[in-house]
């Protein structure tokens, strides 16, 4: 498998676009609704699956891009390609606040496994498929659920995450206990399964899950600051209720509290 050979450029901080620049008939697939802008000799084409293999049959590229509806993905895929001459680019944006981290395949075993949502965009070549967790605690308890992508090939590959992005390198037989909310990607080579926290008051009133998830290396980790099911069960909480009424932030007074700063409903 050949990638094609593409460049790029990060823009930004906390809300991230990624540039890529194409030679001729070189081409990038991305998920629905990232793109941002490209320029007049690219042009856009919706496809089965990731375009990764051209000689597939039209039942082997339907199936592969069946698979992907299992990690809560579109059944489509979309690819840019560069029909003009000298270079051409077509940018890509983050859909929440947080980093996009380049992945060259190349450098990483030709393989990372990545939480279903992740995926941004690749060089077309790169295979976008999913990885099943082998461990029925992994599947079952697991935050991220039985089933994560993989992406798979020798092309870059760009994946997005919420708040700071850390990277770290596992030696062999060294353990990390992680959120499993928190996980980005890993190679393919770090073992991962879900550990029980422990204790009942660590259960019901730690606050923190009841699994979390164990990254043995040796292998490439990366993990995010904030999950965007964290962002989104912050909104929530502070959303308003039935009636108008929004819930306490957090105040033992609940809401007695809304009375005294004013929030009183009427």
């Amino acid at each position: 498998m050949n990638a094609h050979e593409i460049d790029y450029h990060i823009h930004g901080e906390e809300m991230q676009f990624v540039e890529v620049e194409l030679d001729p008939q070189e081409a990038v697939v991305a998920e629905p609704g990232s793109f941002m802008f490209m320029d007049n000799t690219i042009t856009m084409q919706t496809i089965f699956g990731d375009g990764a293999r051209e000689t597939d049959t039209f039942f082997d590229k339907l199936l592969n891009a069946g698979k992907r509806v299992l990690t809560g993905e579109k059944l489509f895929m979309t690819a840019f390609t560069h029909g003009g001459t000298g270079k051409a680019k077509v940018a890509f944006a983050s859909p929440y606040s947080g980093r996009i981290v380049p992945l060259d395949l190349s450098d990483l075993g030709g393989k990372v496994i990545c939480q279903k949502d992740a995926f941004l965009c690749a060089a077309k070549g790169v295979s976008v498929g999913i990885e099943f967790q082998k461990k029925l605690g992994s599947g079952f308890f697991g935050g991220e659920g039985f089933i994560m992508q993989k992406l798979e090939g020798d092309g870059l590959s760009f994946v997005h995450a919420g708040g700071t992005i850390v990277k770290r390198n596992l030696n062999p037989g060294e353990t990390l206990k992680v959120d499993t909310g928190c996980i980005v990607a890993f190679t393919k080579d770090v073992h991962y399964d879900i550990q029980f926290v422990g204790g009942i008051k660590n259960t019901i009133f730690g606050g923190e899950g009841m699994f979390y998830a164990t990254l043995e290396g040796p292998g490439t980790i990366w993990l995010q600051s904030l999950p965007f099911s964290r962002l989104a069960n912050r909104v929530i909480s502070a959303a308003p209720r039935a009636g108008g009424k929004r819930k306490g932030e957090g105040s033992i007074l609940g809401g007695l509290g809304d009375l005294i700063d004013g929030d009183n409903g009427f």
